[in-house]
């Protein structure tokens, strides 16, 4: 069952049990990151509509939309039912992303959370404190929440544009940052920004939350149910006069994550393999299902709404908030106005010294136990590209300000966005003049990276090509009669050409479900190991993939001049099996899913495995090993 992905070039097929798995942060960054041209799009449209007719923008948002069932009912304007809706599907994606980091991400490991914890505080504590020193003495001074949070999507965004050259390591740890920083927004908008409570229709919300929690512990997927209860709780809170976007970050916070676990792909793959063969509809529906509980449900829902909330609905929020009627006399007074200032200032001052300033502070406090995954450059871009504040702010500032207050503030925000991405501009320009070393550790620092192959390489042990003492080791789990290993074999040659210090690994990892012979081959490159020929017969195999019955086997160790008697001897033994078990062993307990899967120096290489991508991941290895202390 080989599936060819194409969206990363010709190099990036894999053969899986079921699906290929990349990786959901590079996944949600990338959309991230395309949906900022989207968002840029709805913010200019907005600019332009509300100048060219304010009346008609106005009238279009603030029409009346309601929706009732019997006497009772929900009544909004449309930017209220954006506002407080769509944007609960928002904070849901946020909440989902927030719950995949903390079980599969950077802060699985539960040291590591303390960090963007204090980096995503201090880079709201120090805005807020600027916020309320220029509103001091102004009625304005309520409206502190809006100057605090960045806006995820738009700020990954103009960062891939400015930030040309600056560590993919740099996105992640904003993202880290980011999640913190919606998460206490949301906490400040429930707390600070919510109407009058009402303590009965809040117990409602909270109980029907319950039965969500209920529903998901009896291992119910039907999802309309889920659709239901949550339609439920935001009619709750709403009604309580708690900001429903509370549901939504609820929500998504409780959907788990976790890797495919090999027995769900193979069942999976032994359904769908019945399905073809009886092509019946409960075959259907139950290989459906079999597919469907092999992914977690976090992903499954991040695949499903994240492109919506990134192309359509956070658009959508930006077009009905982000429009202000601009003109000389207004800008002059907004300029001098403490709202536009604190916002301003909070974001473009603020946001570096508090993200900065507190990651220094932690890793002072902490005798460098708590250390930043990248470099004082790149911890300084993320605090200057973080003082891009729009959706989550606009949010705020809608719920904070009314009149001439309210375009005040959307001034300040959108001024503190352009410029952000000027100082994080100048910030990478002024980082490329330094000396290569220096500009290295200032991108990279020395950071104590999550190690994702959870079995170490050992020279004693594994098949190694190449120098054992190599900076770079690139380990490959792979299958003789996987296309896509053959397909990268002469790739990883050329790399070992190009490169004389980087080291290969190969560890067998045969897909027995859907390669008849890869168990065999296997068998045959340990018996040939057992002689001191794996590597001959390991090229061998991957040049002769069609050709691996067991005849031609015993062909091609008599070619290679090995004792044949007793290569047979050790084939009709198994005599290898044992330490190809271990191999897969190891592949599981690292969530290895499918062939090639490629390690370098331990850390899991996603997509494409062409000579330009594998050479790239190389270099950025040996820069990790260039800057580490004990280098």
């Amino acid at each position: 069952m080989a599936e060819l992905d194409v969206s990363d070039g010709s190099f990036s097929g894999r053969t899986a049990w079921t699906r290929n798995l990349q990786t959901p942060l590079r996944t949600f960054l990338r959309t991230e990151t395309g949906s900022a041209a989207v968002l840029l799009a709805a913010v200019v449209a907005a600019l332009i509509w509300a100048n060219a007719d304010s009346a008609s923008y106005e009238r279009v948002w603030t029409t009346t939309l309601s929706i009732s069932l019997g006497s009772a009912g929900v009544s909004q304007d449309i930017r209220g039912w954006i506002d407080t809706g769509l944007m609960a599907l928002f904070f849901f994606v946020i909440g989902l992303e927030a719950r995949r980091e903390f079980d599969l991400g950077e802060l699985r490991e539960r040291r590591r959370v303390a960090l963007p914890l204090l980096a995503g505080v201090g880079g709201m504590v120090a805005p807020v404190a600027i916020f309320l020193a220029i509103n001091a003495g102004h009625d304005s001074i309520h409206g502190w929440g809006t100057a605090m949070s960045t806006d995820t999507a738009f700020a990954l965004g103009l960062l891939a544009l400015v930030g040309t050259g600056l560590p993919d390591r740099l996105r992640a740890y904003l993202l880290t940052v980011a999640v913190v920083d919606d998460i206490v927004a949301l906490l400040v908008i429930a707390i600070a920004y919510s109407r009058h409570v009402s303590m009965t229709a809040l117990l409602i919300g909270l109980g029907l939350f319950g039965c969500i929690l209920l529903t998901r512990a009896a291992d119910i997927h039907f999802g309309p149910i889920y659709f239901l209860f949550g339609a439920a709780v935001w009619v709750a809170f709403f009604k309580a006069g708690v900001d429903p976007v509370v549901a939504g970050l609820m929500g998504g916070v409780i959907a788990l994550a976790y890797p495919a676990q090999r027995t769900d792909l193979e069942r999976a793959s032994d359904l769908f393999r019945l399905f073809r063969e009886q092509p019946t509809g409960d075959l259907a529906r139950t290989a459906r299902g079999a597919l469907r509980s092999a992914v977690s449900p976090n992903e499954r829902l991040q695949t499903l709404w994240h492109p919506w909330t990134s192309y359509a609905i956070v658009p959508v929020f930006a077009l009905a908030n982000a429009g202000v009627h601009l003109s000389g006399g207004f800008l002059a007074t907004a300029y001098s106005s403490p709202v536009t200032l604190g916002i301003l200032f909070g974001y473009v001052v603020g946001k570096p010294v508090g993200i900065v300033g507190s990651t220094w502070l932690a890793e002072r406090l902490s005798g460098d136990r708590l250390r930043a995954p990248v470099g004082w450059a790149s911890v300084a871009g993320a605090g200057t590209i973080a003082g891009i504040g729009l959706t989550v702010s606009l949010l705020i500032a809608s719920l904070a300000f009314r009149g001439a207050d309210l375009a005040e503030a959307k001034v300040g925000v959108l001024s503190a966005a352009v410029v952000a991405a000027i100082l994080t501009w100048l910030l990478v320009v002024a980082t490329r003049r330094l000396p290569r070393r220096l500009r290295i550790r200032m991108l990279l620092g020395t950071p104590d990276l999550i190690v994702d192959l959870a079995d170490p390489v050992d020279p004693d042990r594994d098949h190694l090509r190449g120098p054992v003492d190599a900076p770079v080791t690139v380990l490959e789990y792979g299958d003789f009669e996987c296309p896509y290993c053959g397909q990268a074999e002469p790739v990883l040659r050329e790399l070992l050409r190009d490169f004389g210090d980087v080291a290969y690994v190969w560890r067998h990892l045969p897909l027995n479900d859907v390669h008849p012979n890869a168990q065999r081959a296997a068998e045959a490159a340990e018996a040939a190991a057992a002689q001191g020929a794996f590597w001959e017969m390991h090229d061998l195999l991957l040049e002769r993939q069609n050709e691996l019955g067991y005849r031609d086997l015993i062909g091609y160790a008599d070619q290679l001049g090995l004792d044949v008697e007793r290569f047979e001897e050790d084939l009709r033994t198994r005599d290898g099996a044992a330490r190809i078990a271990q191999d897969v062993d190891s592949a599981d307990l690292s969530a290895v899913s499918g062939t090639p899967t490629f390690f370098v120096n331990a850390l899991r290489h996603y997509g494409a495995y062409d000579i330009a991508t594998l050479s790239a991941a190389v270099k950025a290895a040996r820069a990790r090993e260039l800057v580490r202390p004990s280098a």
